[in-house]
């Protein structure tokens, strides 16, 4: 027979075996830090698609993640400043969205996971070596678009263009590809491209001012000074009849003719799985940079008319999303 005091022993080993899910649950709390270089809808999409995948996977904000978020207005000096106060705080991972952000980061740590989301080139940006598995902390998704792709809808939607205009920030990494890019794609396909540098937001629109007159379209990259102003340059097309086409699906919602792209919230559902398993105790290193799945094909007719183009019916049957 079990002595009062065994008993007792017995209750109280049964109370602690079950406490111990809710002791684990604290122990393993994950910290997650993410960081964009700038607010827009596209960007803004990523984040909340990287939030619901952590979600999906049992991280919750107040319970088991510790979560916080900053953008960096445009500055990639905040970015910097952005960057090693993240590293300082020691997440389990850090999320930076957008090249210029990720940049940041990765040249403030070789230790803390990072996860990129959001990066044209992570190439070019000097993110990664190659398409495979990096061996370092780094790891991520890409939004890299086919830009022949982009061009044949370029030529869907002004099938007489034979000058494009791109107004871009050189000293945005990804644009410089995309520019780089198109300047030896467009003789390929009878076209040129016409140049409009926009250092800072404030300028993109009289960058985009510079270019009516010289080209028959205007193309925009996932540039995010371009993207975070596309209403001044929404403004020009509207302004002087130049068609504005995008690789930005959100763009199309605010005033351009077309745009052939990704889900930039299910582009943040795949970065946010790939963070998930870095917190399930998988290596960045061993995990290679993927890139961003289907392409779908917005269009806005209100956007047409008001920039002089006639869309196709062809072109209007082979839509995901039309905004009138």
């Amino acid at each position: 027979m079990k002595s009062p005091m065994s008993k007792w022993l017995s209750l109280g080993a049964l109370a602690m075996a079950l406490a111990s899910p809710f002791s684990s649950a604290v122990a393993d709390t994950k910290s997650v830090a993410a960081t964009a270089i700038v607010e827009h809808p596209a960007l803004d999409s990523v984040r909340d698609g990287v939030r619901a995948a952590l979600e999906e996977a049992g991280y919750t904000v107040g319970d088991n993640l510790k979560w916080q978020y900053q953008t960096a207005q445009g500055n990639t000096a905040t970015a910097g400043q952005i960057a090693r106060k993240f590293v300082g705080d020691k997440p389990d991972v850090i999320v930076a969205i957008a090249t210029p952000s990720a940049q940041a980061v990765v040249a403030s740590t070789k230790s803390i996971p990072v996860v990129f989301a959001a990066v044209t080139d992570p190439l070019a940006a000097q993110l990664v070596s190659s398409w495979e598995a990096s061996g370092t902390n780094v790891t991520g998704v890409s939004d890299e678009l086919e830009l022949d792709r982009q061009m044949e809808l370029v030529k869907q939607v002004v099938p007489n263009a034979t000058r494009v205009g791109m107004v871009y920030n050189p000293g945005e990494a990804n644009s410089v590809v995309v520019v780089e890019r198109l300047r030896e794609l467009l003789p390929t396909m009878g076209m040129t491209l016409v140049e409009a540098a926009a250092p800072r937001t404030v300028d993109v629109g009289a960058a985009a001012r510079s270019l009516v007159g010289k080209v028959d379209v205007i193309y925009t990259s996932t540039d995010n000074n371009v993207v975070s102003a596309y209403e001044s340059l929404v403004k020009v097309g509207n302004d002087t009849k130049t068609p504005l086409v995008a690789s930005d699906t959100d763009s199309v919602k605010r005033g351009a003719i077309a745009a052939l792209g990704i889900d930039y919230y299910q582009h943040g559902v795949q970065a946010g799985k790939v963070a998930v398993r870095v917190l399930q105790g998988e290596a960045p290193g061993s995990i290679a940079p993927q890139k961003s799945g289907e392409l779908s094909l917005y269009l806005n007719r209100s956007a047409a008319a008001a920039q002089g183009v006639t869309l196709s019916q062809e072109l209007i049957d082979s839509a995901a999303e039309i905004i009138d």
